[in-house]
């Protein structure tokens, strides 16, 4: 690696961030140019994880953004209530760009610099400059379809709210006793503190259009109804993809020289779309390389896609279930039918770390979907 070439970082999302902090922190001898198009890093958002979803220096990591933790939290389903003992976490992304202005130098890193193009060696700004780097990494989020992967979408709008005496202690995941008109629908419930609480109206869907006035509405009606009141301070929109299938040689071409992380990477949770634990994970791993070098870190990129989605496989399965064998109102029988089982099973399956045992389990039982549309789902 050239000792006067920055490793650029493109993307100061939270995958870009946390590789950016971890490459101070443990390659301080690495020359490092974190670039993000806008005015702060992570954008508006809140992350959340398992406990059992990260763990180690990774852990470590994320615990300097200072996450509130939960040390259960319960889901809600039509005809079935459920407490789970094992923790939840969420971390603002106000916690990410405190953190990035802390521990790296102001030489470090840049805002409001949009990046026009972008090599393995190099970048270009909008303003026409170049950049010569020793590696590039880009961590931006996708800027269109994924190509060569089939995608399905979970959409939200979360609003936060002022509201003094909410009496919520911990988290609502899961309330999927609204409306299921639409496709899975929930709503999802955080309890900051005693007078903060972001309230969240979640759907499963096949199209990846967000209607942000009518979600507003929504959640407004469902915090009516909870008997919660307050004032909104806050709001946050997000579309996360859900992978169904497709070529992950037509997404990462094996001719692609420059390194991915994050969305751009197909760095997610297969089924819930959470991108954190596979940040964290990176961003440690990528810290470890021996050779930092262009070509090093885009074939190591590459090779972590691939055996992530290799070991996705079964997460694909049942979104196939989910959305091609269910019909949209009956999705929701598809998530009850899961959390039925029992607790250490689902923290497994929200880490990503299923056993066989684990697999033939969620598929016993009477079926949730049709059995002729479930054969063909599995199949297709």
């Amino acid at each position: 690696m050239s000792s006067n070439k920055p490793l650029i970082i493109v993307g100061g999302g939270l995958a870009g961030s946390l590789a950016a902090l971890a490459l101070a922190e443990r390659r301080p001898d690495v020359p490092l140019l974190l670039i993000e198009a806008g005015d702060c890093f992570g954008g508006n958002h809140v992350w959340s994880y398992f406990d059992g979803d990260v763990a180690g220096d990774e852990l470590a990591l994320v615990e300097a953004m200072k996450p509130i933790h939960w040390p259960s939290h319960t889901v809600r389903f039509p005809g079935r209530n459920r407490a789970l003992g094992f923790g939840y976490n969420s971390v603002h992304s106000t916690g990410l760009d405190a953190l990035v202005r802390e521990r790296l130098a102001p030489t470090q890193w840049k805002l409001g610099t949009a990046v026009t193009a972008i090599a393995a060696d190099g970048i270009t700004l909008a303003d026409g400059i170049s950049i010569a780097a020793s590696a590039v990494i880009d961590a931006r989020g996708p800027d269109g379809p994924m190509p060569g992967i089939e995608l399905a979408w979970q959409k939200f709008v979360g609003v936060e709210y002022d509201a003094p005496g909410h009496g919520l202690a911990v988290p609502i995941i899961m309330d999927a006793t609204v409306d299921q008109a639409q496709g899975y629908r929930f709503v999802y419930s955080l309890p900051f503190s005693a007078n903060r609480l972001l309230v969240e109206d979640t759907y499963y869907t096949d199209g990846a259009a967000l209607d942000d006035a009518a979600l507003g509405a929504r959640i407004a009606d469902y915090v009516a109804a909870q008997g919660w009141t307050g004032t909104p301070i806050r709001q946050e929109t997000g579309v996360l993809p859900i992978l169904l299938g497709g070529d992950p040689e037509l997404f990462w071409p094996a001719a692609d020289p420059v390194a991915r992380l994050g969305l751009k990477g197909g760095f997610f949770h297969p089924t819930t779309g959470y991108s954190l634990p596979q940040a964290a994970a990176n961003a440690i791993a990528l810290s470890r390389l021996p050779d930092l070098g262009g070509p090093s870190i885009s074939a190591w990129t590459r090779t972590r896609f691939l055996d992530h989605w290799r070991g996705g496989g079964f997460y694909r399965l049942l979104n196939r279930l989910l959305f091609r064998a269910a019909e949209p109102e009956q999705r929701v029988k598809v998530f009850t039918h899961f959390y039925r089982l029992k607790e250490v099973l689902v923290s497994r399956f929200y880490a990503g770390k299923l056993t066989i045992r684990d697999k033939l389990r969620i598929l016993t039982g009477k079926p949730p979907v049709p059995l002729i549309k479930a054969l063909k789902a599995m199949i297709s």
